[in-house]
């Protein structure tokens, strides 16, 4: 699986971006989530998602404001982000792996396998 991502950008606090992941290849009975890695720190957990879509996991910084969603015909995954603040400031990357199940889903980086190269997203004040 290769995976693509687009839709980062420069926008003001408060303001709104949803970012794209297209994955090419074989993406049935995949789970993906989306990970991000701001300068000077590590890579942290962002959103998660199964095969099914019926479950979503989002790390708590930012639930209520981020929501990860998948659309299997079109092999993408997106991540809307709203009410964005400073800092969200980051390299949002998205990667996926297979799973037996279609309803499996982690928050833990080393579950996945495919990583794609990262789209940045700046969030001035």
């Amino acid at each position: 699986v290769q995976l693509q991502a687009s839709g980062g950008g420069l926008v003001q606090a408060g303001g709104s971006l949803r970012l794209s992941c297209a994955a090419s290849g074989r993406t049935f009975s995949s789970y993906m989530g989306w990970f991000r890695q701001a300068p000077g720190k590590e890579r942290e957990f962002v959103a998660a998602i199964n095969w099914s879509s019926e479950g979503t996991y989002h790390a708590d910084s930012v639930k209520g404001r981020f929501t990860i969603s998948r659309d299997n015909a079109k092999d993408t995954v997106y991540l809307q982000m709203n009410s964005l603040e400073p800092e969200d400031t980051a390299v949002y990357h998205c990667a996926a792996a297979y799973s037996s199940s279609p309803y499996y889903y982690t928050g833990r980086a080393e579950r996945y396998d495919y990583w794609g190269q990262g789209t940045l997203v700046t969030v001035s004040s």
